[in-house]
């Protein structure tokens, strides 16, 4: 939300209400940019940033991480949304 914030694109807050403010993209096509929702019913939201990695605030005591989105990821990975 931050990130397309500073880009002067406003989103909702949860990751459900983005999710249903953004375009659907499957794994295979996801370009740097692209929000990557995970877990049904969706709970969590990432940002994909290329090379098969995802940022993502993974909670609150880690803060923003870095990691790949093949794996865990993969396996809770619903959709990507396109802003």
């Amino acid at each position: 939300m931050a990130a397309w914030a500073s880009a002067g694109v406003s989103l909702p807050h949860s990751a459900a209400a983005q999710y249903g403010v953004t375009s659907r993209v499957d794994s295979g096509s996801l370009i740097p940019g692209d929000l990557v929702f995970f877990y049904s019913p969706i709970s969590h939201v990432g940002m994909y940033v290329g090379g098969g990695m995802i940022v993502h605030a993974s909670n609150p005591g880690t803060g923003v991480v870095m990691e790949p989105l093949a794996g865990y990821w993969m396996s809770v990975f619903v959709s990507g949304g396109r802003v």
